[in-house]
């Protein structure tokens, strides 16, 4: 179903394009959530230290991918609204070249590069092999994330956020199957989980490649669209490698905390594997709701509808911090439960500081909703380079801070947990007070 985001009800609009992106997004989730609550409760706890460890790198190695794709996907959405069909079609073929190329070379590398880049973690030594085992398998999925993600933004550019949500349906479903038959019953350990990823990332990029080419013969490039135009190039270029620096450094960010928790040993690694598996899924609705208004934003600004763009704003902004509240109250409340289920006869150590870790950040999710609404903003009104300066703002402070308080002995790893919200809320005050700055001016 292709939506027009240009006319209608603005929180109606809003709201049933970004559901199925939602749900869409909570099930790419899966595929890490049935690794890490299969793997913790059948193979144990450094299992799941191993396990949730590589979840932090994999997710920053996507990230390039899907920041690429999610750029390509904005220009191609500011194109749909013009009604700039040659543009946009040019636009694709530049950008799947773009996205393909990158995805392909990341790959080698971090197949060349693998045991350097585990070291550089600080995993410790009676966890390496599992890292080894279980990356070198994951790794060779890759190239189907950037499959899945380049069609799925560029069906989403267009109004249609259903189709992307019945593939990851369908794919995670089958993740957790085959989680259930390689890992508990197979007994192929961590790389039997890693296997199970990679058939079901297979089998939503492959699908959702053939659904478009088949099924959607206007999002098929007529042949005039595949060349190369230096300014249609340049386009892409902006918009994609803005929000791929983008979403590397948040997650490069990441990866640095998660070096820093490594540090503090096994317990709390695990801790920290379940906290953000839970972490990630209580706050991926809000992430992908702020995807959802960018791509609102971009097609409304392309359109030159600034009425819609401003009340998009504000009943975004309602419907967010609503969420947001609900989510924090059930985070604080359940943490202790919620980290329970993620390991088999849990150590106190674990369920203590995951809880901690829970409590902490999810009682500012409201920041962090804020935060994903301006990066949606700024990228839909054609200034990504502004979602990335506060992603800097916000994982720098998160960096530096968790480095600063973490080593004193009254703080300990509580620092690294207040470092995040910390560099939530100051990204949002720079956000906001840009957007009041030029107000007035």
């Amino acid at each position: 179903m292709k939506r027009d985001l240009t006319e209608g009800n603005v929180a109606k609009a809003l709201l049933l394009f970004a559901g199925p992106m939602i749900l869409g997004n909570m099930l790419q989730q899966v595929y890490n959530i049935a690794d890490t609550l299969i793997v913790g409760r059948v193979l144990g706890e450094e299992a799941l230290a191993a396990v949730g460890s590589a979840y932090t790198l994999m997710t920053f190695l996507t990230s390039v991918i899907i920041g690429l794709c999610m750029g390509s996907g904005a220009a191609f959405s500011y194109y749909f609204g013009k009604r700039d069909t040659g543009r946009m079609q040019n636009s694709m073929c530049i950008a799947f070249c773009l996205t393909g190329g990158t995805a392909v070379l990341l790959n080698v590398a971090v197949i060349c590069f693998s045991r350097g880049i585990l070291r550089l973690l600080q995993i410790p030594a009676e966890l390496m092999p599992m890292m080894e085992e279980y990356t070198e398998m994951v790794y060779m999925g890759l190239f189907f994330v950037f499959l899945y993600n380049y069609f799925a933004y560029l069906l989403r550019a267009v109004g249609n956020s259903v189709v992307p949500l019945g593939f990851l349906g369908s794919t995670a479903l089958l993740n957790v199957g085959l989680d259930l038959l390689f890992v508990a019953e197979y007994g192929w350990g961590v790389r039997g989980a890693a296997l199970a990823t990679v058939i079901s990332q297979a089998v939503s990029g492959v699908g959702i490649a053939l659904y478009t080419w088949l099924r959607e013969p206007g999002l098929r490039p007529a042949r005039s669209a595949m060349r190369f135009s230096r300014g249609a190039a340049l386009e892409v270029f902006h918009f994609s490698l803005t929000a791929s620096v983008q979403q590397s450094v948040m997650n490069f960010g990441i990866l640095m905390v998660q070096g820093l928790v490594n540090s503090f040993g096994a317990v709390v690694m695990a801790a920290f594997a379940a906290g953000v598996k839970i972490d990630t899924l209580a706050y991926m609705p809000a992430q992908e709701f702020g995807n959802a208004f960018s791509l609102f934003i971009s097609q409304n600004y392309g359109a030159g509808r600034k009425d819609r763009v401003r009340q998009g704003m504000k009943a975004a902004v309602r419907i967010s911090m609503l969420f947001c509240l609900v989510i924090s109250a059930l985070v604080f409340v359940c943490a202790e439960p919620l980290i329970m289920l993620f390991v088999k006869n849990p150590s106190a150590g674990i369920i203590g500081t995951g809880a901690s870790y829970l409590r902490i950040e999810g009682a500012f999710y409201c920041g962090i909703g804020i935060l994903f609404l301006l990066y949606g903003y700024y990228r839909g009104v054609n200034r990504p380079e502004m979602s990335l300066i506060l992603t800097v703002i916000s994982l720098g402070t998160r960096v530096v801070l968790a480095y600063c308080l973490a080593p004193l002995p009254v703080i300990g790893v509580c620092g690294i947990w207040w470092a995040i919200p910390a560099g939530w809320l100051l990204a949002d005050l720079v956000g906001i007070g840009y957007i009041v700055k030029r107000k007035q001016t």
